[in-house]
């Protein structure tokens, strides 16, 4: 999302705490940064941020209705979840970024009746997404 936002220059700017997981040299460490300053991502409450640890649909959802509420990008659109067996499965943080991704298309269920919010996104399924989401909010 760093690089779909243009990769900005993060310099002179005051990156707060660091995460105790997250070297700020590293090839990741300015997007993970950059990420959290903007609130797509502010890692888990204990003060790390996971960068090895599998992402679920639910945490990916929730990064790019983040992302999209930051670069002004509509996100009203709301999908009823109802259909799906395990909707009362996905976290309350990420509730209204579900209902949005699975009505605009980006992320649909594993089957026609399951979600599989907290499930791991797998690359194929990551990759989908991001994808779809370019496409719809022209990115790419």
């Amino acid at each position: 999302l760093w690089r779909v936002a243009g990769s900005p220059d993060m310099e002179g700017e005051i990156w707060g705490y660091p995460f105790a997981d997250v070297d700020a040299t590293a090839y990741y460490g300015t997007a993970v940064y950059w990420a959290r300053m903007n609130g797509i991502a502010g890692g888990y409450g204990d003060g790390t941020f996971g960068p090895d640890d599998p992402i679920s649909r639910e945490q990916f959802a929730a990064m790019l209705y983040r992302f999209a509420q930051v670069q002004g990008y509509d996100v009203t659109a709301s999908a009823d979840l109802s259909g799906y067996a395990d909707a009362d499965k996905v976290s309350a943080y990420a509730l209204a970024a579900i209902q949005w991704a699975n009505a605009e298309g980006i992320i649909n269920g594993t089957s026609d009746t399951t979600l599989t919010p907290q499930g791991q996104a797998t690359r194929a399924q990551a990759a989908a997404m991001l994808q779809r989401f370019c496409e719809r909010y022209g990115a790419v």
